[in-house]
Parts: C-alpha cells; structure tokens; sequence
C-alpha cells in the first residue's frame, strides 16, 4: 500500500522526492477521477445538445469592467491558502512527516500566505485591465450545459465531501459526539452514498436555477458515475484507508486466483491499523493488519467498471427520458448490496435486523430505481428542453 505519492515513486522507482508526501493517494485518484468524469460529462453534454436534448440559455453579462472587490478579495484568499498551507507545508520544518495533519492545523507561512495572495488579487487585476473598456457593456451570450462543466464539477466536488462527512458522522455518532471538531476537520472518514446525495440535492437546485433538465442530465451522467466510482476506489485500495472487508484467514479455494484477490493484510495502511511489520522505515505506515481480510474495494473497482461499461453501451439505444438514471440507482443500489455482506461496516437495529447504513440506502436505490423505470414513461412524457431566448 502507498498511503502517499512519496512512497509510490520511492518504491516504485526509486525517487526520493519528500515533497510529494503532500499527494495522498486517495486524494490523488478522486482528483483524477473528478478529471476524467469531467472531461467525459463534456462530451456527452455536447452530444445531447447537438440532438437538440438539451438547450441554452441566454443571458446578459457585462464586459470591459475593472476588477471587482469580491474578485481581488477571492483570488487573494486563493492564493493566500496556497502559499500558507500547501507550499507552507515544504518549508516548514516537520511538516511534512505528517502533511495531513498539517494541512488541517493552524501552523502555516505567513509570509508566502500573504505573498502569494498579493500575486492572485494582482494577476486578477491585470487580466481584467487588460480587457477593460472606456465605457464597460453589456451583451448578451448563450450559455449551454456544456459551457458549464466547471461549475458542476465543482458543486460535486463541495457537495460530496459535506455529504460524506456529514453521513460518516451520523453513522458513527458516538465517535462524533467525542471530538465534534475534530471529526468535522478530519481528512478521513467518508461515506460515499451521503456524498452522492448532497451532491444531487445541490445540483438538482443549481439545474433547477438555471433552467436545465435535471433528469436528463442525469442520464447522461449515470454511465460516468459508476466509472469515477470505481476509480474512487482504487484510492481506498492502493492507500488502505480502511474501506476492506471482513476477516478471512479461509484458504483460497480457487487455485487459479492470486492469494492477495481472496485475503489481503493491507501492508503500510494509511490507517496505520493491525501490527507492525519487522525491518519497516516507512514512519507511521508500517502495520500490517494481523488477520487478513476480503480486499473489497477491488472487488468494487472490477463491478463497477463493468457496469459501467454495460451502461455505457446501451445510453444511446434507451430513449426514454429517465430510465438511464433508473437503471444507475438498481445497479448501484445491487452492487453495494453485495459487497455490504462481506465488508466491515457500522449496523443498525431495526426491528430486530441489523443493516448498515449502506444497505438501507442502496435498498432505497433499487426500489427508487425500480419504480423510476417502470413510472418514467409517464412522468417525462413528451417532454422536451426548449431553447430558452
């Protein structure tokens, strides 16, 4: 495991680069998964608009104005955190035994904060004054969904990981109610399906707002939803941040299967979890876990990148508005089911059963689902997006 991009290279290929003990693996491939999802919804947003699914709207904007205060105030709080955390992070000493801990500490350069800061705000205010008018005006642009990308990339981005938070609070509460701020702050401890419901919750109203289908962008996005799953995690497995399953010390019954695909100890964990291993130099990432477990998120990125690419092969033959999203919510909603059964996780009592909290939602997924596909005919009848003017 490679609980940062440092130790990848070193092992790797034998460079010895300290900064990158900033890049936690995770972090890395959610980023690169937010990436290739982003640049795949353009596509296929522009697809849909050269079919006439999905229109523009006009709006007016103002062009040949200096820079306004909000903007030098923002870009200088950009740059600001910049120079104060992640480059502070390179020149102060220690920091970067523990970058993570760091980054959500209240040390920082001051002086390359503010530095940087004053370079951001700068740089805005060249960039607008060279565009600047005599007298600023007004025209009039279309915007499409394809022109806003950007935005939705990054209300995904907030929304999940408020949501994630906020759902792996609830679901471990008595953990919560012992360090509130703590657990609030702390880069670890993500619930996937609370990012994924704030995140829709958010775009569902930015849609709403900006007069574009929220349904059909849904099924556009469906197929890329599953991808950028399944490359989330591969983060979980190559860092081992603790999203593995049950222990299984059983003997491997399949001679054609490596042993790691069947039971795993997670060597050098991100969570530092199990014992430690003889002869390690790797710092704090030298445990092992002691009994071996299932290697689930394997197991997720291998079903959710063949769902993905069933979804993605039948998009273009599924006419009616909807039934694309529909059939997301059941494949997710049978995958996580799945895997719920052989992964460690924390369970309720209702009724006398004992799901996690997973399994009540991806449940409500498949029945959601269900009756989406089977109602959407008639919910979305005849519907089209009009051009907006």
């Amino acid at each position: 495991m490679y609980p940062n991009l440092y130790y990848l290279f070193k092992d790797l290929f034998g460079i010895d680069a300290p900064f990158l003990k900033i890049v936690n693996s995770f972090g890395f491939f959610v980023a690169i998964a937010f990436l290739v999802s982003a640049w795949l919804l353009g596509k296929e947003l522009k697809r849909a608009e050269s079919l006439g699914k999905l229109g523009y709207k006009e709006t007016t904007i103002t062009v040949g104005g200096k820079a306004s205060i909000a903007e030098l105030i923002i870009n200088f709080f950009l740059g600001f955190f910049l120079g104060f955390k992640i480059f502070g992070v390179l020149l102060i000493d220690g920091a970067l035994n523990d970058p993570q801990a760091f980054i959500f500490s209240k040390q920082g350069s001051w002086p390359l904060g503010i530095a940087l800061g004053l370079f951001f705000a700068g740089l805005k205010w060249w960039e607008k004054n060279k565009t600047r008018l005599p007298k600023p005006e007004e025209r009039k642009v279309r915007i499409w969904p394809s022109d806003r990308v950007g935005d939705i990339t990054i209300i995904s981005a907030a929304g999940g990981f408020v949501g994630a938070k906020i759902f792996d609070n609830l679901e471990n509460w008595d953990r919560f109610i012992q360090d509130p701020i703590g657990n609030l702050l702390s880069p670890s401890g993500l619930t996937f399906y609370g990012g994924l419901i704030v995140a829709i919750l958010a775009l569902w109203y930015y849609f709403h707002k900006n007069g574009i289908s929220f349904i059909k962008v849904a099924d556009i996005t469906a197929p890329i939803l599953l991808l950028s799953y399944g490359m989330g995690r591969i983060g979980c497995q190559v860092s081992g941040d603790g999203d593995w399953g049950i222990d299984n010390m059983q003997r491997n019954p399949h001679s054609w299967l490596p042993d790691w695909l069947w039971s795993y100890d997670y060597p050098n964990n991100v969570n530092m979890e199990g014992v430690r291993m003889p002869d390690c130099d790797w710092g704090n990432y030298c445990n092992h876990l002691a009994v071996p477990v299932y290697p689930t998120p394997l197991y997720e990125i291998i079903m959710a990148t063949l769902l993905f690419l069933l979804l993605w092969s039948v998009r273009k033959r599924i006419k009616v508005t909807g039934r694309i999203f529909a059939i997301y919510l059941v494949l997710n909603g049978v995958e996580r089911v799945l895997i719920e059964q052989i992964r460690v996780n924390t369970t309720y009592n209702v009724f006398g059963f004992h799901p996690t909290q997973a399994e009540i939602i991806s449940t409500a997924f498949i029945i959601t689902g269900t009756l989406l596909y089977i109602y959407a005919p008639k919910i979305w009848k005849n519907k089209t997006d009009k051009v907006m003017a």
